[in-house]
């Protein structure tokens, strides 16, 4: 066999492999020409002899794409006997060698898809074609779809849609760029980041990927003739719009979001997607040192919580996303390595003789350079950026440490911690005992807070832990109630020992008699259902007076008590105000 031309491809990029391959079943199979075609057209040749040119920018024959697009090996021994051999020669350019012999396998990626067939032709006829050269031939496929796999991490293609990915987008970016000032870019995200991987474990990689490829297609329909679509993520496409420089299509961009959101059968399989379509206007300035892709990610991100699903690229709103992830990474680092976080602590007091009956520990974070950050911004931070478990473990800790000093100190009051959902799972109980017996105190001197909600949800579950909880001795309350959805039936079976009415009906009290009366009713409820009722928000002398009159056990607020650092509580103790109580 003389030297090979080797493989060559209409695109001009070589598949990895391919003249290995080709080699392998040249020599198998006895023939002179192997040829990998691809379903986009792309073919790769390989012959033994020198009559192949380096590029032929012609169309292919129609045979071969037909091949392309077949699911099963194909065998011709003799193609006078078949029609659809007449003009086929061994290459476009080797006329005076018409093909004789033809077999082709399909060749697929690694997921299964049916990407091309790899072809091997002789201008002379076989009398048969033995078992074990059909499996060289289906050995040699199976390394072809390997290569074309290959291929597409190294070239510009996604092997999956065989769409150009993310650097082929910035290749074709900076050249729309060149000679105009600036050109908008578009971003469609399929779907939510964990909805999409709640996709992937429910049905398969196969199905993810027919989806990707069914959303590529409608998104393909709608965009203009001229502009190109690229896959530069999971689950995201891109594309620039050529001369858009004026106004926004909004009518246009609101026809490709209900093309996206009109269901996708996948597989035999409906799905409905929550898509966000992401804009942003780029000068050929940004491209240098910037990332035009991240700022249109933005945008997209945004268009998926909004009604209307897509959203122009918001600088300040990118900035609070980017000022977010720096607290998430400076909140990380404050729990293992630093000393900015702190507990307060506000007093709770019994309403018939004044006492102090416990303290309710407040997270508070004193960041070095930007101050005091907001509980109700960094807890909200840590339960989307997956810290909640480690800050509340670190309040536990913090927390019974103190109360541990001050019973020492003869203080004998209880400690009440707030838990998030997040934290409501069978571990939770071993956490609390290894904490009670580190720190040397009864866990019946804690009570846990939980929400409304938390608690209501996945009841089963939820008590079932809640009871574990109730045998160490911890107290369990029920906290912001009324700000949810109470289901009474549920509420009658909760193991909680406390329930606090949420200080946004109690501040309302003063004014309007709506609010007083949801207090009074919520307050007599809990009580005949044998809940300890605590009222919080309590923050004037008129709204005490007012819970004194009502079925409430425990205050909590202003009025009484700010919260307190550790080191004042002591002395708040010893010289706390003295409030009207209903034994006088």
């Amino acid at each position: 066999m003389a030297r090979p031309a080797g493989a060559t491809a209409v695109d001009g990029f070589s598949v990895p492999g391919f003249d290995a391959v080709a080699r392998l079943a040249a020599r198998s199979l006895g023939v002179p020409l192997v040829s990998l075609v691809l379903n986009d057209g792309s073919a790769y040749w390989f012959t033994g002899g020198s009559g192949v040119p380096a590029h032929d920018p012609r169309p292919l024959h129609p045979l071969y794409l037909e091949m392309a697009h077949r699911l099963t090996a194909q065998v011709v021994l003799d193609t006078r006997h078949d029609e659809r051999f007449r003009d086929v020669v061994l290459h476009p350019e080797a006329a005076s060698a018409p093909v004789r012999f033809f077999a082709s396998e399909p060749v697929f990626t690694l997921t299964g898809q049916q990407i091309g067939a790899l072809c091997v032709m002789d201008a002379a006829p076989r009398e048969e074609l033995r078992e074990a050269e059909r499996a060289a031939l289906r050995d040699a496929a199976a390394l072809a779809g390997a290569g074309v796999v290959l291929r597409g991490y190294l070239g510009r293609t996604d092997p999956v849609t065989q769409l150009p990915h993310r650097n082929a987008f910035f290749e074709d970016l900076r050249a729309h760029l060149d000679g105009m000032p600036d050109v908008w870019v578009i971003a469609i995200d399929v779907a939510p980041v964990q909805r999409f991987n709640a996709f992937v474990r429910a049905m398969g990689h196969v199905y993810s990927d027919e989806l990707l490829r069914a959303v590529a297609g409608r998104t393909q329909g709608w965009l203009p003739p001229d502009a190109h679509l690229y896959q530069v993520g999971a689950a995201r496409f891109a594309a620039v719009l050529p001369g858009r420089h004026g106004q926004i299509d909004t009518a246009r961009l609101d026809e490709l979001v209900a093309q996206l959101r009109q269901p996708f059968d996948c597989l035999g399989i409906p799905l409905t997607l929550q898509p966000g379509v992401g804009l942003l206007k780029v000068a050929a300035a940004e491209l240098r040192g910037g990332d035009p892709l991240r700022l249109v990610m933005s945008a997209s991100h945004a268009a998926q919580q909004s009604v209307r699903g897509w959203a122009v690229y918001d600088r300040a709103q990118d900035e609070r996303h980017r000022q977010e992830f720096f607290l998430v990474t400076e909140l990380a680092a404050a729990l293992t390595e630093r000393t900015e976080l702190d507990l307060y602590y506000q007093p709770r007091v019994d309403l018939d003789d004044g006492r102090c009956t416990g303290l309710e520990a407040l997270a508070r974070w004193q960041h070095p350079t930007l101050g005091l950050i907001s509980p109700g911004h960094f807890i909200g931070l840590a339960e989307r950026a997956g810290l909640m478990r480690a800050l509340t473990q670190w309040a536990l800790d913090h927390g019974l440490a103190q109360l541990a000093a001050w019973r020492r100190a003869g203080h004998d009051v209880a400690l009440s911690l707030n838990v998030s959902s997040t934290d409501l799972g069978a571990d939770l109980v071993s956490r609390l005992r290894s904490a009670g017996e580190r720190h040397g105190v009864a866990l019946d001197a804690l009570e846990l807070e939980f929400t409304e909600g938390t608690l209501m949800e996945h009841s089963e579950t939820t008590r079932h832990h809640l009871e574990a909880i109730r045998q160490l001795g911890a107290g369990i309350a029920i906290d912001d109630f009324g700000t949810g959805y109470s289901n009474l039936a549920a509420l009658r079976q909760m193991p909680a020992t406390s329930l606090k009415i949420d200080q946004s009906f109690v501040r309302g009290m003063g004014a309007s008699e709506h609010d007083a009366a949801i207090v009074r009713s919520v307050a007599e409820l809990a009580h005949n259902l044998g809940f300890r009722v605590v009222v919080e928000g309590v923050e004037t002398a008129h709204i005490y007076r007012n819970v004194l009159e009502m079925a409430c056990d425990e205050a909590q607020g202003f009025h009484i008590a700010r919260p307190l650092p550790a080191a004042e509580v002591p002395r708040w103790l010893a010289e706390r105000p003295v409030l009207p109580t209903r034994r006088g």
